[in-house]
């Protein structure tokens, strides 16, 4: 998010950088300036405008609303507040405009989520959309550091002919874990009673609530796979409007904002994660017709997960604040 701020010369008065007890007093460099970290407390958002949280659900829980008593807007990046009536879930290439009803605190979607609306936006605009079902084949660094980490000494460990040691995926806090390296896990958080994991739940309701279709059908299968950063998606539409062509899709998201079309077969032109890492757009390629359902198409979406997944649209929200006036 630093990173972010200064490569899009945020304007910023006065930045405070806060965090638990355990890292405070040490200290990070903004625009060549050195910053001492503090730790967070409800009384250190007095006089901040626009508070960009990502520390975990339990502290944004605790802490959001007290920034928000103390005149703050929090941008949260975590699960907290997404489905809580009243809370925006924005993503300001899709509902930018829903920034406009927020009571203190707006939430950022669910990475995966992210890239796949931005990059169904426009054709629901042109052709309306009534289906999607999502495969997603989701970066370790969705996970955090440490399961980066784990994955580069697991390879290592079966590269040298020993056994993998696995202590994070898939789920940390679970009994039972799963190596990621050279494998595909078919589980990213918890299991919930209908079978479907509490990643996959959140592409289904974030979806419908960006897009402000709570009818529309959506369904989801998340995969964690031994790659470092990008996350890609397989989907599959159905759009209201029939006789359209491949070629129809991919002229919409040529013209979309913050999309790449990368589509060319002849030159096995394709996105791909290693290509998308350290980018701030989302790629989409692989669009086809289906060959029996005259409305339904599908298409390949990579992004990094951790720019336009994360720090990127958290402050891209916070430049659409300062656009529209609202901070």
């Amino acid at each position: 998010m630093l990173a972010i701020l200064e490569q899009r010369q945020f304007p910023i008065e006065k930045l405070t950088l806060l965090s638990s007890a355990r890292s405070a007093g040490q200290s990070l460099t903004f625009k060549g300036e050195e910053i001492i970290i503090q730790e967070a407390a409800p009384e250190k958002f007095s006089g901040v405008d626009i508070a960009l949280f990502s520390a975990g659900g339990s502290v944004s829980k605790d802490l959001a609303p007290a920034a928000v008593k103390h005149g703050a807007i929090v941008i949260d990046n975590t699960s907290a507040f997404r489905m809580e009536e009243g809370v925006p879930l924005v993503v300001p290439e899709v509902n930018e405009a829903d920034l406009a009803q927020h009571k203190g605190i707006i939430a950022n979607p669910n990475c995966s989520t992210i890239q796949m609306v931005a990059a169904l936006e426009p054709i629901r605009q042109a052709l309306g959309l009534k289906k999607v079902v999502v495969s997603t084949y989701q970066a370790v660094s969705g996970a955090g550091i440490n399961a980066i980490d784990e994955m580069k000494e697991q390879s290592r460990t079966i590269l040298d002919g020993g056994e993998p040691e696995a202590r994070i995926l898939p789920v940390k806090g679970a009994d039972r874990h799963y190596p990621i390296a050279f494998n595909a896990v078919p589980q990213i958080d918890n299991f919930e009673e209908n079978g479907f994991t509490f990643e996959e739940m959140k592409m289904i309701n974030e979806t419908k609530k960006i897009m402000h279709m709570p009818s529309l059908k959506v369904s989801a299968t998340c995969v964690r796979l031994p790659v470092e950063t990008g996350h890609s998606e397989s989907v599959y539409i159905e759009v209201d409007e029939s006789g359209k062509t491949a070629a129809d899709i991919q002229q919409l998201l040529k013209q979309a904002p913050g999309i790449v079309l990368q589509d060319s077969p002849d030159e096995q032109l394709y996105p791909m994660p290693s290509t998308a890492a350290g980018k701030l757009e989302v790629f989409v390629g692989r669009v086809r017709k289906d060959l029996d359902e005259d409305n339904g198409f599908h298409m390949w979406i990579v992004s990094d997960n951790l720019l336009k997944g994360a720090a990127w649209n958290s402050v891209q929200i916070a430049e659409s604040l300062v656009k529209l006036k609202l901070v």
